[in-house]
């Protein structure tokens, strides 16, 4: 599919990724109307910090995907659907899984019923490498077992099957994206990156953390994006589950030395078991494989973890972007 000049609906616009989504698909010549979470602040969320010039060629959509009948109106006319909103905090999921299944079960519903009225050309479903659960064998390729170790992955798992079962009975152009741990400027700091980075420039010497031990597969935010665009414009990709992956893998305990080294040397590491899962939730590694995504797109990641942590590190140093967190409040 060819973006340039299709009406294009972004859920969850307002967040990290979809903040980001929006503007590429701005440069991209794409007409986005970009639904985000009414509330009655009239807040757009990061929309709200883009230049003005992209945000004036993006039409907003205050909304809710829970309800089935704004969905309708929000896919009105829409050619390609990226399904980005979800509640995504593991922590939070422990203690509100209802509200998991309302938004990420019931919400995606709501939007596969809609993308099927509008008769859509494409949809892409955002999924999360925490379907996985802890590596089975690495590199986790689209065949890896799924295994549901909170109510957020288990959320997500009831999602991609839902999606998929639009595919199989609707044809409905459906695609599964599986982005692993994303990371950049915007991202709030429920994440690990934001966490240790805020922490570091609030001039913390001790810096709190959970489990050091376990890995991850991180990519920085323009390679996720970049991943979304070029899945959507291969029609290969029509029906399959697909991961955005580095296939390269780093403990926290490494990644916030890496931090500290770059911030605040003088910084020691110290634990908080206030930030550890239960213990048969907790995910000890995710190496994601990008084989079926370079396959398909002939796309690989462009920003090392190195690279990306400097971008990261220097958009949080801007007094404006970091006035809104709070380094030293655990942020589940």
């Amino acid at each position: 599919m060819n973006l340039k000049g299709s009406r294009v609906l972004v859920t969850g616009a307002d967040g990290f990724i979809g903040s980001h989504l929006v503007e590429a698909l701005v440069r991209e010549g794409a007409n986005v109307r970009a639904l985000v979470q009414y509330n009655s602040f009239n807040s757009w969320g990061w929309l709200d910090s883009l230049d003005p010039a992209t945000l004036r060629a993006v039409e907003v959509f205050p909304g809710d995907v829970r309800d089935p009948d704004q969905m309708r109106q929000a896919l009105a006319g829409v050619q390609a659907v990226f399904h980005l909103a979800a509640l995504i905090s593991i922590p939070f999921s422990y203690q509100a899984p209802a509200s998991f299944v309302d938004t990420n079960v019931k919400g995606t519903l709501n939007v596969l019923q809609a993308a099927r009225e509008a008769k859509a050309e494409r949809v892409l479903v955002t999924s999360t490498s925490e379907v996985y659960g802890t590596a089975i064998r690495v590199p986790m390729d689209e065949s890896h077992p799924l295994q549901a170790q909170s109510p957020y992955s288990a959320s997500k798992i009831a999602a991609d099957r839902l999606a998929e079962s639009f595919y199989r009975c609707y044809d409905l152009p459906v695609t599964i994206v599986r982005p692993f741990n994303t990371y950049g400027p915007r991202q709030s700091s429920r994440a690990i990156i934001p966490t240790l980075i805020t922490q570091l420039l609030a001039g913390s010497k001790r810096i709190q953390l959970g489990n050091t031990a376990t890995s991850r597969d991180f990519n920085y935010v323009a390679d996720t994006v970049r991943g979304f665009l070029d899945i959507a414009g291969c029609d290969q990709a029509i029906g399959e589950e697909i991961n955005i992956a580095s296939q390269t893998e780093i403990t926290i305990g490494e990644l916030a030395k890496l931090l500290v080294e770059r911030i605040n040397p003088e910084a020691s590491i110290h634990f908080d078991d206030r930030r550890l899962r239960p213990k048969r939730s907790e995910v000890e590694r995710l190496l994601g494989s990008n084989e079926k995504l370079k396959r398909l797109t002939g796309w690989s990641p462009m920003v090392d973890l190195a690279k990306g942590l400097d971008l990261t590190i220097e958009w949080f140093r801007s007094g404006e972007n970091i006035k809104g967190y709070k380094p030293h409040v655990y942020n589940i």
